[in-house]
């Protein structure tokens, strides 16, 4: 499933289980989604990672391992080249609506 074919009710009902994004509109599903798709130059389109990548795929992860990942760069807390730098452009809000949009697709 790409990220256009993921169904608009199933992005909004996902994000609608977040506590924060309970009253995920429309827009909201498509700016998590454009956050999502930055992932996708080194993790792949829709974070599916080519084959033989060392870069891992995201696509269909559980949730909380994601966050707990971007939470580890973002603490400079797990090596990385770029990661720690652009896990702290984000809030753990988009943290979390980001891993949660990956944990969908499958």
């Amino acid at each position: 499933m790409s990220w256009s074919t993921l169904p608009l009710t199933a992005a909004i009902a996902l994000l609608a289980a977040m506590p924060s994004l309970a009253s995920a509109q429309p827009d909201n599903v498509q700016r998590v989604r454009d956050w999502a798709a930055s992932c996708s130059a080194c993790h792949g389109p829709a974070g599916r990672a080519p084959a033989n990548s060392p870069v891992p795929g995201l696509a269909g992860r559980p949730q909380a391992d994601l966050v707990a990942q971007m939470q580890a760069f973002k603490a400079g807390t797990r090596p990385a080249t770029v990661m720690h730098q652009i896990a702290k452009g984000y809030t753990d809000e988009q943290i979390a609506a980001i891993a949660a949009w990956f944990a969908a697709v499958k």
